[in-house]
């Protein structure tokens, strides 16, 4: 397992257990963060699961679809540590990563 710390729209932060392999979205979603909506299940279509990455962790993510980049660039939100959270699998290497859900479009 792997700790992610994950810092909620209102501020509060809290560390949870995500299965290595999973994607960060699901993770953070099956923790009970209901703002994280996802609502086309992972499929890359619809930028609700957009985090902030930690500047430490940035460099440990795969590089950026030109998909997630088209989605990313719709969003009033994006920053560059922009992530969907759909398009980042977890691995050991996260460990103690934080992400910030980003305000909803």
């Amino acid at each position: 397992m792997t700790t992610i710390n994950v810092i909620s729209r209102d501020g509060s932060s809290r560390a949870i257990e995500a299965e290595v392999g999973h994607s960060l979205m699901e993770a953070i979603r099956d923790n009970g963060f209901d703002e994280l909506l996802a609502l086309c299940g992972g499929c890359c279509s619809c930028a609700t699961c957009h985090v902030i990455v930690d500047d430490a962790a940035l460099s440990k993510l795969p590089p950026m679809s030109d998909d997630e980049n088209d989605l990313l660039e719709s969003s009033d939100h994006r920053t560059g540590n922009s992530r969907l959270s759909c398009q980042v699998p977890v691995t050991p290497e996260l460990d103690g990563m934080t992400v910030t859900i980003a305000a909803e479009d």
